[in-house]
């Protein structure tokens, strides 16, 4: 019946339009109109994004106005989607927990749009040729909406543009989100700032059981990496070479067969040292004084520092003095997911613009604890969020001046401009996490990508590392194995001696 109903009304819209052409239909604008709502496919970090749902005493009062978060970030994307583009759009938002989930996760069939990989991770998409590059558009800075080119941070910006795979620089496909460096959260009542602010922190007998090292090979590689050439990277020859920086790096990613098995022989050395190795369980542990410093990433060294100070409790962030690694994590879009798809790819933009809107890069910065790539460039809301932040009060005694401009400031810009008036205890706490000094990120190394042969070395260090350790191991263990397996080929052979 509706097949012949619908015969019966193409019949008779055929001949109205045959006998009355003054009554056109306009086909591409009804289709247009009726057009269906673009599916976005974002994976992210578990947590890392605003969810929305603020108590009204939460409202963050800028001098530029109240930033407050009502809905979702997501849920805000959607509707600003549509009224800035009249195009519907729906985001299917799933996580992942770590860059190398994510990877399996693509491996095995899973199709995202837009993800957000750490450093390396990206490099090793990009490698893959596994990444769809931004469009020329992107990075139009006479568009009022591409809030990312307009507001990026100088300092990412150029990490960015001076560094390639393959001879293509980053910035071509990545766009940076969030960034920090790594260091340790301390006990300054049980440890002094000295003993915290190195690398070899992790041998110190003195502390036995009581500091917790990461969970990942990454991040534990470079720290042991740091802890062996500590005296080399603290010299005054080593310092001051006009090379240095890139010295540091090539030191800090170095995976010769030699600093390989000396990192497996350090690691192995030092687990009984430890108290665990951890992702996410650090952050309780030095709360509740199970632990007296942690190895961290400084995004989750504010949350803890926040969580105790909320008891009264107050914890410390130290830097190590040989190095730091500089991290970020940036969005990407997936050649697999785009599929030349132009709807895709501008919505896919267009959501890595809204975050980088500066109300929005507040609401993150504020609901997730990390630093965004984000400065605002003319915007001053982001810095007007440190300061509200981290301000000091004018009947502040103990307040010293703290410079930021490395980070804020443009070419042409006052660097005066970005001068904090803060209490001086924040320079050894949150502040100095979430903005590290100029002085600081001059000792600071990015992770970059291994290849294939180098992954795969590493990764079997670190299966030995974590499933079994030789240097733990009693000698009388291996000496009482020993004997039994004598013991028991004695008895087989008499047995079969005795069967004869």
């Amino acid at each position: 019946m509706k097949k012949i109903l619908r015969s019966v009304s193409a019949a008779l819209i055929a001949t109205v339009l045959m006998l009355s052409p003054v009554f056109t239909v306009d086909v591409s604008a009804a289709s247009k109109s009726d057009e269906d709502p673009v599916v976005l496919r974002v994976c992210n970090w578990e947590e890392y994004i605003d969810e929305g749902d603020w108590d009204e005493e939460e409202t963050i009062d800028l001098v530029s106005g109240d930033i407050f978060g009502e809905n979702s970030l997501v849920e805000d994307f959607e509707e600003w989607y549509y009224e800035t583009y009249g195009v519907r759009v729906v985001v299917e938002y799933s996580n992942f927990g770590t860059n190398e989930d994510l990877y399996n996760m693509l491996t095995i069939g899973d199709v995202y749009d837009l993800i957000c990989p750490s450093e390396y991770m990206i490099m090793k998409l990009m490698s893959e040729n596994m990444l769809e590059p931004l469009s020329e558009e992107f990075f139009d800075e006479d568009n009022e909406l591409n809030y990312y080119i307009n507001g990026v941070s100088p300092y990412i910006r150029n990490i960015f543009e001076t560094h390639d795979i393959n001879g293509v620089t980053w910035d071509r496909y990545a766009a940076g989100y969030m960034w920090g460096i790594t260091g340790f959260v301390y006990n300054p009542e049980e440890i002094s700032e000295e003993e915290a602010a190195t690398w070899k922190l992790f041998e110190n007998t003195d502390y036995r059981r009581q500091i917790t090292i990461k969970d990942n090979v990454r991040d534990s590689y470079f720290s042991s990496v740091g802890a062996l050439n500590s005296e080399l990277l603290t010299s005054e020859e080593f310092l001051n070479d006009p090379d240095y920086a890139m010295n540091l790096q090539d030191i800090m990613n170095d995976v010769s067969d030699e600093m390989i098995d000396a990192v497996q022989d350090y690691l192995q050395k030092i687990r009984n040292n430890m108290y665990s190795f951890e992702t996410d369980s650090g952050k309780a542990d030095m709360i509740t004084g199970k632990v007296v410093a942690n190895y961290q990433w400084s995004g989750d060294a504010v949350y803890t520092m926040d969580q105790a100070e909320e008891d009264d409790y107050y914890l410390n962030f130290a830097v190590p003095v040989e190095s730091t690694n500089v991290y970020f994590d940036g969005w990407v879009m997936l050649k697999k997911g785009i599929s030349e798809d132009s709807r895709k790819k501008q919505a896919a933009e267009a959501f890595i613009n809204f975050l980088s809107r500066p109300d929005n890069v507040v609401r993150n910065m504020y609901y997730i604890g990390y630093t965004s790539c984000i400065s605002g460039g003319e915007d001053s809301r982001v810095f007007e969020y440190l300061d509200w932040n981290y301000g000091a009060d004018e009947d502040e005694e103990d307040a010293v001046e703290y410079s930021v401009a490395h980070f804020f400031a443009s070419e042409g810009d006052d660097p005066e401009d970005y001068v904090l008036t803060v209490p001086e205890e924040q320079l050894s706490r949150q502040l100095i996490a979430q903005y590290p000094s100029e002085e600081i990120l001059q000792r600071a190394s990015i992770m970059i990508y291994f290849d294939k042969e180098a992954n795969e070395k590493i990764n079997k260090m670190w299966i030995r590392v974590r499933c079994f350790n030789l240097n733990s191991v009693p000698v009388v263990i291996p000496v009482a194995a020993g004997l039994l397996i004598l013991a028991g080929i004695v008895f087989l052979m008499l047995k079969k001696f005795k069967k004869r």
